[in-house]
């Protein structure tokens, strides 16, 4: 395992196991694989049930709602909107190459795509339903009973709901990006701007957090670890804890999986907080805190222009 060392500490690199002769072993950035291995008739049903509104206690929240496909798998707002115009806590994540997150949540709390994908269904201020009700709701629906029995020998359960759901996830791949073309050889895919962004990239230390597949989501960082992010904001709230909710140990106190960086030029807002109205304002502010730098602009500016190639495109499963 390879590491890095950068103005904040020592990140570890932390790539899958890897042939000798695979060429991006002991890269810090690779390009996404394709998707193998995938059952066609989860991934169709569990498209159906990431759309389907049943799942909620008012038949009003699907999945798709806060995370939008259109929308670069987030919802574009500071906080989401449940049931009864309930406003979440939390930014809402992309969905998109969620299934190269090492965890689930900003604060780890679901360590696959199952634990995520039944958590939103239970919470009150999301879809504020139950396993119990959300199959009654679903077995009333003949074509979905037969979807179900087909792949599921005993059929609509929530475990089984789950399993389709994060199934289908796991397609919720952005395929062919800019930079992914660029490493694998195409010079051109991106302006010499974006080059340049992204040496900065490396130079000033965002990679020792934010690299390997998916650009981040491989690691937990604490926000703040250069400054007094939640003083400078204003004060602390219950969602700032971070790992701590989770763990309940005071060295995990605001403290949070790194994000994925593969969609961000299309997920704004920034941060759990969702304090960060632009990409540029979240470059300066990761600058400064977590790097303790303040970046020139025009070097942020670049940095914008490398992470724009970062975005790739979905395409629908079709094997």
């Amino acid at each position: 395992m390879a590491c890095l060392v950068s103005v904040i500490g020592v990140a570890c690199l932390s790539h899958p196991a890897r042939a000798a002769s695979d060429p991006w072993r002991g890269k810090p950035l690779v390009p996404l694989p394709e998707i193998t291995n995938i059952d066609p008739d989860k991934v169709r049903l569990g498209e159906q049930l990431f759309h389907d509104a049943r799942l909620s206690a008012d038949d009003t929240i699907s999945c798709a709602t806060c995370h939008d496909l259109n929308n670069g798998g987030a919802d574009g707002r500071n906080m989401p909107i449940g049931i009864d115009g309930t406003e979440g806590t939390i930014n809402t994540p992309t969905v998109f190459n969620s299934a190269y997150n090492f965890s689930q949540f900003w604060d780890g709390r679901a360590e696959n795509l199952e634990e995520q994908a039944a958590g939103p269904v239970h919470n009150p201020a999301e879809m504020g339903s139950n396993w119990p009700d959300v199959v009654a709701k679903l077995s009333r629906d003949a074509a979905l009973k037969s979807a179900f029995k087909k792949s599921y020998r005993d059929g609509i359960t929530g475990d089984n709901i789950v399993d389709a759901i994060a199934t289908f996830e796991r397609t919720l791949i952005t395929f062919n990006a800019p930079f992914d073309r660029f490493l694998k050889g195409d010079t051109g895919a991106i302006s010499a701007a974006a080059k340049s962004g992204y040496d900065l990239f490396q130079t000033y230390g965002c990679i020792s957090c934010h690299q390997g597949v998916n650009v981040g989501g491989n690691m937990y960082q604490t926000m703040g670890a250069m400054g007094d992010y939640f003083g400078d904001r204003g004060g602390e709230t219950s969602s700032d804890l971070g790992r701590f909710k989770v763990t309940g140990r005071e060295r995990d106190r605001h403290v949070f999986k790194v994000p994925s960086l593969r969609m961000v030029s299309l997920t704004a807002p920034y941060f759990h907080d969702g304090s960060a109205e632009t990409l540029e304002d979240a470059v300066r502010d990761m600058a400064k805190y977590q790097l303790g730098r303040d970046i020139p602009e025009k070097d942020v500016k670049l940095i914008v222009e490398f992470l724009h190639t970062l975005a790739g495109e979905y395409r629908r499963f079709d094997p």
